[in-house]
């Protein structure tokens, strides 16, 4: 391939991804504006499978147990397997809010066979909830702090929408270099894979949520054949959105009110993150492995070598293709409040979670593929 023709490819991908991908670059799809209350407020009931969360938990369950949801609502913690005191942190924020009556910790059970951890801690939640016969049920990290009426506007969004799924595009801690660097265009890159307008559209097979928070109405989860459906997802959002997609309309949206506190101090711990379960994303295939290196070339790697290097007309489609991405993250990295010029360094950054995408084929290749908290989850 000639370097005109890759220039030209090049364009003409980001020409796509600019007009043809749903408008994805925009991040326009916000949870924001007032909604009119339901008649009734259901009942709700919150679950958080939590694993040594000890630096969050205590923060996390504050802001839980803060929610002004006008209706019957409870918090359903699974303590899995903690070391670090997860659970007695977790019963104190209760307490010191006032509010320990609300918070029941379960202790959890050994991890069988064919469960990833997450999942298996979660499903044992909804079955504690079970006896309060919750119309929805919040899932989210333990890592998570919620503005106090989030839980109030999340039920408003699902009632008025008839909608079996609403979750959040949590932000994301950005403080260290590393977080600053890589983390506004994990945010973009999920956005390109799933575009949220497509997430939202009923007549569009598209689905995806994000896990941090996700309301889940639960007659349609049972419908779904319950958590049971998922066990052994290691992308378990996207997995229960697009079983829960099947039974009705779902909606993700990106806010600035609930965010996620884990700490990513390094680009070693942001790599781990990554390649817990990019490989997985890839089927664990190899062909889709090669493919997807190919195509990060074309995409993200070549236009700043043909804007350097390329003569005149390759080199101009080159910085033509180089500014369109450039652009493209501009509000994503406003949304993050960080320097438009990282716009300009994407190629590096996508370099970085290529080499991330290899690490976690290299990890499933050694039998470790999903390794998080100590625990391996898939082979």
């Amino acid at each position: 391939m000639t370097a005109l023709m890759l220039a030209a490819l090049a364009c003409a991908i980001w020409l796509y991804l600019l007009v043809g991908r749903g408008g994805f670059w925009l991040a326009r799809e916000r949870e924001r504006g007032e909604l009119p209350p339901p008649a009734a407020w259901p009942k709700v009931a919150i679950v958080v499978p939590a694993r040594d969360e000890a630096e969050g938990i205590g923060a996390s369950m504050a802001s839980l147990v803060r929610q002004d949801y006008p209706g019957d609502w409870s918090i359903v913690l699974i303590d899995d397997g903690s070391s670090d005191g997860t659970a007695a942190i977790a019963r104190q924020a209760a307490v010191d809010c006032g509010a320990a009556a609300r918070l029941e910790v379960i202790a959890g059970k050994p991890l069988p066979a064919g469960w990833t951890g997450k999942l298996w801690a979660v499903k044992q939640g909804i079955e504690g909830a079970q006896a309060r016969m919750p119309a929805y049920l919040l899932l989210t990290d333990a890592d998570i702090v919620y503005a106090p009426d989030v839980l109030t506007r999340l039920v408003a969004r699902a009632e008025r929408g008839g909608l079996v799924l609403t979750s959040l595009m949590v932000m994301l801690r950005c403080e260290s270099l590393a977080e600053r660097a890589l983390v506004p265009a994990f945010i973009f890159f999920f956005q390109m894979l799933y575009p949220f307008a497509w997430i939202n559209d009923r007549k569009r097979r598209t689905a995806g949520a994000a896990g941090g928070s996700m309301l889940v109405r639960a007659q349609a989860l049972r419908r779904a054949g319950g958590i049971e459906a998922i066990r052994n997802a290691l992308i378990d959002d996207c997995a229960l959105a697009a079983v829960l997609k099947a039974q009705g309309p779902i909606w993700l949206g990106l806010t600035e009110r609930v965010h996620s506190i884990r700490r990513y101090g390094g680009f070693a711990d942001i790599r781990g993150m990554v390649a817990r379960s990019a490989y997985a994303q890839l089927r664990c295939s190899p062909l889709l492995l090669l493919g997807t290196i190919a195509g990060m070339g074309v995409t993200y790697f070549a236009p700043p070598l043909l804007a350097v290097l390329g003569e005149w007309l390759a080199g101009a489609l080159g910085l033509a293709a180089w500014l369109a991405m450039a652009i493209a993250f501009q509000p994503t990295l406003r949304l993050y409040r960080a320097s438009p010029l990282w716009g300009l360094a994407l190629p590096a950054i996508a370099f970085c979670y290529t080499l991330f995408t290899l690490d976690s084929a290299l990890q499933f290749a050694r039998g470790r593929g999903g390794l998080w908290k100590g625990r391996v989850q898939a082979g």
